[in-house]
């Protein structure tokens, strides 16, 4: 016999689980649903008995919660207090439900049965009482808390103050100006006499010191720190320290400043071993002095090669995509991966992401970086970076370029010095491109996540020449969203003085005070992050020049040598070999550069100088710790799943992705630490003694890796809690209104037959 069917309840309770039971209400009283505040912060708003969505597919299914708006946050409590998912980030400063202000990209409310929706800006009017709240984030969430059971009044008067504190009137208003000053004077007891040294082991490169260090760490003798713009006397959006060719005085560069936009003189960027220097400059200006000038200029970086060589120069306005080209493509992949529904073919998907063009602008952005970079190294000469205001293209160009032929850069200390160097500094108008006070629209461009986005294709392709991980960079780009940071918050050196000396004087904190202290950069971890989750930041596959190895019983530490490479490495099957991902790719990896180069010119005879350079560097093994220059191909060009698909649920796999591989390489570099432990310690005691043996390695606190070797007897399979998306989670951060499902997502959920495309597209499973 066949069990009884058993019939679905033809009634669902909307009330909160507390409500549901009399019994358990009377003997469980509702909690009090408190938010957890920063100092300084305080509640704005808030509504009880609110449903945050957390499935994409049945519409009612949900948490239960207060909704609060605060001066730096909304806030979700909610009254289950279920445990906190183990695979996510523990934020220090923010909550599992927590979403900064600055993060909110736009505001939505919605009443169904009215069939009204209108996007809140600030100091707007709500005519109707919203039955739902849908908030678009900067960081690619899309979260959604419907009213259903609310005070319709408190509803409205929620929304209506989330889309205020959203759009701050000035940047002083941004809660990390409170939140600071507070933290400032609440730590007054850790600080002697008033003052205290920086901590930081990145240089901030607000002191000439900082590039005093830059220049003998990369030898560029003829070059040398020039401070004319102390007090931003020259220009507005250069440092007060800038290096430039020695034989330029400062009254020379006094002169010429009037000739280029917004007076910004050329500034020395880094140099090759071989002389070369690599130096960035905005447009001329002055028609009649534009000759002159330029010729003077070069004549000076000229002279500052060994060989006097000429230097090259790039025009990058003419080269390379523009702003708006740039915010437009994102738009659109924001669209497909975030708002359509997943319910095409992973052809016609790939297609889609295809015709937004981000992926041909992130290849346009490493092309001409690497051809930059052959003019440094092949040409031997200097290259001078060109843009009309040296603020948005020439950061990303100079960054990559130095990435390519710097390894100091591919160490976490070295990129954070240098997206602090080329991108902070140099005045990168972070305010505007992030639009963090919402007034214009069209200033607005993820310029700096194409960059991270260009990092992490050549971190892709070469997974052990980086010390950090995707996971670090995906961070690095949601703390843009967070305004308690000094880094992502202004447009330029001017800009960031005069308002925390602004803000010095408002919070009484003593002047001569560093700013660094009482206002810190978001190279602080420490404030954000545990110990524990700053090593998910640690790549456990990196090879630097720190790199240990044993031999003789003895640690030794790793130097990778070219004759060391065997040439029968071209034939070994393996996945990674050298560092390079993909055994097939790295055969056809050695002449895929040269071969698109050649491809694009009429039939030749002979290579030129570029062609041969490349040709040349990629019929070797890839040094790690020397030049690396990514396969350019468009088919190399990879999706970057976990940043951009993260809270995707149709896309997180479960036990799957690259982080099952990053599970198992973790644990193993940790045995190895523990090995290399014990080790040092029999290295250490007499011959006569027992060495003194640890079964648990290094302290907890010290393990560098977020993994730690199991025990024998623990499963050597992946924790539950692993999924494609670690260590973020879909779970309530993507709620779509209607999901129709993948073909594959339908099958798996009932479909009984594997049918074709179109005909699932019709089917309501």
């Amino acid at each position: 016999m066949f069990p009884a069917k058993v019939t679905k309840p033809t009634f669902k309770c909307y009330l909160p689980p507390a409500q549901t039971d009399v019994k358990n209400t009377v003997e469980k009283p509702l909690k009090k649903l408190e938010a957890k505040l920063l100092s300084g912060e305080i509640v704005v708003n808030e509504v009880n008995f609110v449903r945050k969505c957390i499935s994409t597919e049945n519409n009612q299914e949900g948490l239960w919660g207060k909704l609060i708006c605060t001066n730096f946050k909304v806030s979700f409590i909610p009254q289950d207090t279920s445990p906190k998912q183990k695979s996510t980030l523990s934020h220090l400063l923010l909550g599992e439900h927590d979403i900064p202000l600055t993060c909110l990209e736009q505001v939505v409310t919605v009443n169904d049965t009215k069939g009204k929706k209108k996007v809140l800006g600030s100091n707007q009017k709500l005519k109707f009482n919203p039955t739902e709240l849908i908030l678009y984030c900067k960081d690619l969430r899309m979260i959604r808390f419907c009213f259903e059971e609310a005070g319709p009044e408190s509803a409205r008067k929620v929304c209506l103050a989330i889309a205020h504190y959203s759009h701050p009137a000035d940047l002083q208003l941004l809660f990390g100006f409170e939140y600071q000053g507070r933290r400032y004077h609440e730590s007054k007891e850790e600080r002697v006499n008033g003052s205290t040294p920086r901590g930081l082991q990145t240089p901030i490169f607000d002191r000439s010191s900082d590039w005093d260090r830059e220049i003998k760490r990369t030898n560029a003798s003829e070059w040398r720190v020039c401070s004319i713009n102390q007090s931003y006397t020259v220009s507005s959006s250069l440092p007060e320290h800038i290096v430039v060719p020695s034989s330029l005085t400062d009254q020379d560069l006094m002169q010429y400043a009037s000739s280029f936009t917004d007076r910004r003189i050329p500034m020395w960027c880094w140099s090759h071993s071989n002389g070369s220097a690599l130096v960035r400059m905005a447009s001329l200006t002055d028609p009649l002095q534009l000759k002159k000038t330029e010729q003077k200029i070069f004549a000076a970086i000229t002279k500052s090669h060994p060989q006097r060589n000429e230097p090259f120069r790039s025009d990058l306005d003419k080269s390379l995509p523009s702003i708006l080209d740039i915010q437009s493509a994102f738009v659109k992949l924001r669209q497909i991966c975030i708002l359509d529904p997943f319910e095409e073919s992973e052809e016609r998907w790939l297609s889609t992401i295809e015709n937004s063009r981000w992926l041909e602008y992130v290849r346009a952005f490493l092309k001409h970086s690497a051809e930059m970079v052959y003019h440094l190294e092949g040409g031997n000469s200097s290259v001078i970076l060109q843009e009309e205001e040296d603020r948005d293209l020439n950061c990303v160009v100079s960054a990559l370029m130095q990435l390519m032929l710097d390894p100091r850069y591919r160490s976490l200390i070295g990129f954070q010095s240098l997206v602090q160097k080329e991108w902070v500094m140099a005045g990168h108008r972070f305010l505007d491109r992030c639009n963090h006070l919402k007034k214009n629209d069209k200033e607005e461009s993820p310029l700096f996540l194409l960059f991270l986005d260009c990092v992490w294709q050549i971190m892709n392709q070469y997974p052990a020449a980086f010390e950090f991980t995707e996971t670090y960079l995906t961070v690095l780009s949601d703390s843009m969203w967070i305004p308690l940071f000094s880094t992502f918050l202004f447009s330029s050196s001017k800009q960031r003085a005069q308002h925390l000396m602004d803000f010095a004087k408002h919070k009484a904190i003593p002047q001569g005070e560093d700013q660094v202290v009482y206002f810190p950069p978001v190279w602080e971890w420490s404030q954000q992050f545990s110990t524990k989750d700053q090593t998910l930041f640690n790549n456990p596959m990196y090879v630097g020049k720190g790199a240990a190895c044993v031999q003789n019983g003895e640690v030794k530490t790793f130097k990778r040598k070219q004759k060391a490479y065997s040439s029968t490495l071209r034939g070994t099957p393996t996945n990674l070999r050298n560092g390079v991902k993909g055994g097939e790719e790295s055969l056809t990896r050695r002449s895929s550069l040269a071969n698109e180069l050649k491809s694009e010119l009429t039939p030749v005879k002979d290579l030129s100088p570029s062609e041969r350079f490349f040709k040349d560097w990629f019929s070797r093994p890839a040094d790690l710790q020397g030049l690396l220059i990514p396969l350019l191909m468009p088919s190399h060009m990879a999706f970057w799943k976990l940043f951009f698909l993260r809270w995707v649920p149709e896309a997180c796999i479960s036990k799957g992705g690259p982080v099952t591989t990053y599970h198992k390489l973790s644990q193993l570099v940790d045995e190895i630490e523990i090995l290399q432990s014990q080790l040092r310690q029999y290295k250490g005691t007499s011959p006569g003694n027992t060495p003194l043996t640890s079964s648990g390695g290094n302290p907890t606190d010290q393990r560098r890796m977020y993994f730690q070797a199991s025990s024998p007897d623990d499963p050597s399979t992946p924790p539950e809690c692993l999924t494609s998306s670690f260590p973020f989670t879909p779970t309530g951060n993507l709620s779509r209104r209607t999901v129709q499902g993948t073909p594959i997502s339908k099958f798996l959920n009932g479909a009984r037959i594997w049918l074709s495309t179109e005909t699932l597209a019709n089917d309501t499973v």
